[in-house]
């Protein structure tokens, strides 16, 4: 008999604990769009003036494109390299995931568009010059990159890139507004906070038992690629925003988690801006709890996820020397 030809995955004997701690977390927080009630919001939507409906069309549609990309090619693309059984495991929770943010999206949609609406916003998608160009970008790393520039995209993706489109939701949340939207914004969030922090952990592990003079090539392709991602997404935040005047907050917001994402991967923070620089609606609005949709049943959404922390800045240092690691 042929042995070893195929192993089964044993949850029982681990080779790295943060697989089995990343999957409980995932699933604790597991949730479906279904489950808002959207419908809720549509009194605020048709109150809110054309440029605000334009501004939150634009970015969900943009966001649909890049969960879309992270669903169908970023997950893909890591598993191929993945150190253990159990952290493909995790990344197959990931790419599902990701599948129900970019349907979310959708959801919210059918909900506040009409169908000639939702078609104007994919045409957008599909030829906005500064989407596409950052789509473009994270994909030929996910096809043509090695095993760590593969990590590092998606953790610039999910870190830093999507946070152009978070900042609307959050905004009218912050402004009672759009209250369900935002939670599914929230919702999705808090699953980003922990696939960066994860992915991340898994580029230390490798990056760590790389040569001092491979570290340092590595890191200035990091930081290259980092100036390069945010040239761009200036451009997009100022297409966007410029129309209702927000693109400059939104720039620091981008600042700030263009920092976390570099603390994900273990590498010293770039921009100056911090968690005080960012307007403080938007920064209340990242808290990860939950309401209950549903008081009579107890099956909101809050109540099926169970009781999840929010991410704090210690959070972003898995496996990093905290006295060298710069907060």
């Amino acid at each position: 008999m042929t042995e070893d030809f195929y192993r089964a995955i044993n949850w029982n004997e681990l080779e790295d604990q943060i697989d089995k701690a990343t999957w409980e977390k995932l699933t604790e927080q597991f949730w479906l769009d279904t489950r808002i009630p959207l419908s809720n919001d549509l009194a605020d939507w048709r109150k809110m003036s054309p440029q605000d409906k334009l501004v939150v069309e634009h970015v969900f549609g943009g966001l649909t494109l890049l969960d879309t990309l992270q669903s169908q090619d970023g997950m893909a693309s890591l598993m191929k390299n993945v150190r253990t059984q159990h952290e493909r495991a995790v990344l197959n929770n990931i790419q599902f995931m990701e599948s129900v943010h970019a349907k979310s999206y959708s959801s919210i949609f059918s909900t506040l568009n009409t169908p000639k609406e939702i078609e104007e916003i994919f045409a957008w998608t599909h030829h906005d010059q500064y989407l596409q160009y950052k789509a473009q970008k994270i994909d030929e790393i996910y096809l043509q990159g090695t095993s760590l520039q593969k990590k590092v995209a998606s953790v610039f993706l999910e870190t830093f890139l999507f946070y152009s489109g978070f900042y609307t939701p959050l905004y009218w949340l912050g402004h009672n507004k759009l209250a369900n939207v935002g939670e599914i914004i929230k919702l999705i969030l808090r699953d980003e906070s922990v696939h960066g922090t994860y992915i991340g952990y898994k580029f230390q592990l490798g990056f760590n038992e790389l040569s001092t003079e491979k570290q340092a090539e590595l890191k200035s392709w990091i930081y290259d690629l980092l100036y390069d991602l945010y040239e761009n997404e200036e451009k997009y935040t100022h297409e966007l925003y410029d129309q209702v005047g927000w693109a400059e907050k939104v720039l620091v917001f981008l600042r700030y988690n263009a920092n976390k994402a570099l603390m994900n991967l273990g590498l010293e923070p770039l921009f100056p801006d911090t968690a005080d620089d960012v307007d403080p609606v938007v920064m209340n609005g990242i808290s990860t709890s939950t309401a209950n949709h549903d008081f009579f049943s107890q099956v909101g959404n809050g109540y099926l996820l169970g009781d999840v922390e929010p991410m704090n800045d210690a959070d972003y240092l898995i496996g990093v020397d905290t006295q060298t690691a710069k907060h």
